[in-house]
C-alpha cells in the first residue's frame, strides 16, 4: 500500500456472456468470454493495487444486485457504480432497494450507457433530470459514458445539478486514434470549469489505434491534467474492455507514465485519492477525512 494512499483502480468490469446477454462482445472475440475477480486479484496484486471500483455492463438490476453482492463478499471491491432506470418513476425506491440489500453499502454510485442513447440530449429530459436529482439525495455520485460530442450537454447537466457528484468515464472519449484535440479539448475545459465533475484517467488506449504509443496519449492525458488538477482525477484500467489494445499491466505502467512529472502527492491523488474522495469509499489516506 502506498505510504500516501491506497492505490485504487477507478474503472472496471466483471461479467459472465452467456445466451442472453454481452452479446456486443461477439464482435470482440478477446472480450467474449466471461471475465471474473479471480482473474484480476493477480492483476491487481501484480501492480500494488489495493482496491477497486466495479462499474456496470448492462442496464439491468440484477446485475447491479449481483456486483453489490459480489463487494460485500470482496477484501478489493471497495465500490459498485450500479444501474437504476433513471427514467422511472420509482429510482429513488430503486436505489433505496439496492442499499438496503446485500452488500448495499458498497454502492457508491449509478451509470446509464448514454453514448448508445440515440437521442442527444437524452440527460437533459425533464424524468432522467428527476433521476439525477434522485442519485444526489442519495449521496451517490453519476458516472458520465458519453461521446466526445456529448460533452456540451453533460456541460448543461453540470451547470443544472451543481450538488451532483459527477465522474467522466474515459476522458470523455477523444479521437485520439485520429490525432484529433478540437473540439474535445474545448469541451473537455468547459466541463472541468464546473468542480461538481471530475474524470477518469481511463479507457484512452481503446480511443487509440492498435499501434498506439505513450506519445500519441500523451497531449490528451496533459489535457486533462491541466484543466481538471491531480484532486480531480483518477486513475482506472477499464479492464477488460483495455485487453483490446494493451494488457492490465501495460495500461497500469501507461498511467503511472502519464502522471510521472507530478508531485508524488499528486500522483497519489489521481491514483487513490481522488476515487477515495469523489466515491466517498471507506478507506483512509492522509489527504482525506474519508473513512
Amino acid at each position: 500500500m502506498s505510504t500516501l494512499a491506497p492505490v485504487v483502480d477507478a474503472h472496471h468490469h466483471l461479467w459472465e456472456v452467456g445466451p442472453d446477454d454481452m452479446g456486443w462482445t461477439s464482435e470482440f472475440p478477446v472480450l467474449h468470454r466471461s471475465f471474473r475477480l479471480a482473474e484480476l486479484e493477480p492483476e491487481l496484486a501484480g501492480q500494488g493495487v489495493d482496491a477497486t471500483v466495479l462499474v456496470q455492463s448492462l442496464a439491468d438490476l440484477q446485475e447491479t444486485r449481483e456486483m453489490l453482492a459480489l463487494a460485500a463478499g470482496s477484501a478489493v471491491v471497495a465500490g459498485v457504480v450500479g444501474w437504476v432506470d433513471l427514467a422511472a418513476p420509482d429510482v429513488a425506491e430503486q436505489l433505496a432497494a439496492l442499499a438496503e440489500g446485500p452488500g448495499g453499502e458498497r454502492l457508491v454510485g449509478v451509470r446509464h450507457l448514454v453514448q448508445a442513447e440515440p437521442d442527444p440530449r437524452w440527460l437533459l429530459r425533464p424524468e432522467v433530470g428527476r433521476g439525477l436529482q434522485a442519485v444526489a439525495a442519495a449521496g451517490l455520485a453519476y458516472d458520465l459514458l458519453i461521446r466526445a460530442h456529448q460533452l456540451p450537454v453533460a456541460v448543461e447537466v453540470a451547470r443544472a445539478l451543481p450538488h451532483l457528484r459527477l465522474v467522466l468515464d474515459h476522458g470523455g472519449q477523444p479521437a485520439i486514434a485520429f490525432g484529433s484535440l478540437e473540439p474535445w479539448a474545448s469541451d473537455i475545459a468547459a466541463l472541468a470549469a464546473h468542480p461538481n465533475v471530475a474524470c477518469k484517467l481511463s479507457g484512452l488506449v481503446t480511443q487509440a489505434d492498435a499501434s498506439w504509443t505513450v506519445d500519441e496519449i500523451r497531449p490528451y492525458a496533459a489535457h486533462l491534467v491541466d484543466v481538471f488538477g491531480a484532486d480531480r482525477l483518477m486513475a482506472g484500467s477499464d479492464w477488460p474492455v483495455c485487453l483490446l489494445r494493451a494488457t492490465y499491466g501495460e495500461v497500469a505502467i501507461l498511467g503511472r507514465e502519464l502522471i510521472g512529472t507530478l508531485s508524488a502527492a499528486d500522483q497519489a491523488r489521481v491514483l487513490g485519492g481522488t476515487a477515495i474522495e469523489r466515491y466517498r469509499l471507506a478507506l483512509q489516506w492522509k489527504g482525506s477525512d474519508s473513512a
